[in-house]
This record gives C-alpha cells, sequence and structure tokens, in this order.
C-alpha cells in the first residue's frame, strides 16, 4: 500500500518571501529524494476595502484599499523520515503561514 502524500499549503501577503520559501522547501524536500509536484499556484485572494476619505461630509471623496493573499500548493509523494525530519529543521520567514497535511 502507498503512503498518502504529504501536501504542504502556503499562504503569504508578499509572493516573493512567499516563493522563497517555496523553493527552500522543495529543494530540501528533493535533497532527501523525495518526488515533488508543484509549487501550484493557487488563486489570489483580493480583499478591497473603500473607506471616506473626509471624516463629516463629501460622500464623494473615497479611498480604497486592497490586501492581496497569495497561495501555493506543493505536494510531496511517499515523503520518508528523513524528509520530514528536514522539513521540519527549516528557517522560513515569519511572513509565511504554513498548513501540512498527511
Amino acid at each position: 500500500m502507498a503512503k498518502k502524500p504529504l501536501r504542504i499549503k502556503l499562504k503569504a501577503y508578499d509572493h516573493r518571501v512567499l516563493d522563497n520559501s517555496v523553493r527552500q522547501i522543495v529543494d530540501a524536500a528533493e535533497r532527501t529524494g523525495a518526488t515533488v509536484v508543484g509549487p501550484v499556484p493557487l488563486p489570489t485572494r483580493i480583499e478591497k476595502f473603500t473607506v471616506m476619505r473626509s471624516t463629516f461630509i463629501d460622500k464623494d471623496s473615497r479611498e480604497q484599499f486592497e490586501m492581496r493573499t497569495h497561495k501555493r500548493l506543493i505536494d510531496i509523494l511517499e515523503p520518508s523520515a528523513k524528509t520530514i525530519d528536514s522539513l521540519m529543521r527549516l528557517h522560513l520567514p515569519a511572513g509565511v503561514d504554513i498548513e501540512i497535511k498527511l
């Protein structure tokens, strides 16, 4: 019976930090001989906020802000104990949210 793949989902507001983290994870997994599928770019979530510039009148004058959440998906097929150990030892930046499913 084959092992289940290790699925890693990463989220970040800055795509450059996210891509560097993905590169570190893929390099660490490939060094241990695991097969890596990805990184697969998932849809970017864009949240837009509209606020009034004035505090009292002039509702026609508004300002818009947006927050983009970039996502990537990595599958590691048949991970060994050595692969999981090398992934646990990685030091990734603070701005990256990592979700791991077995």
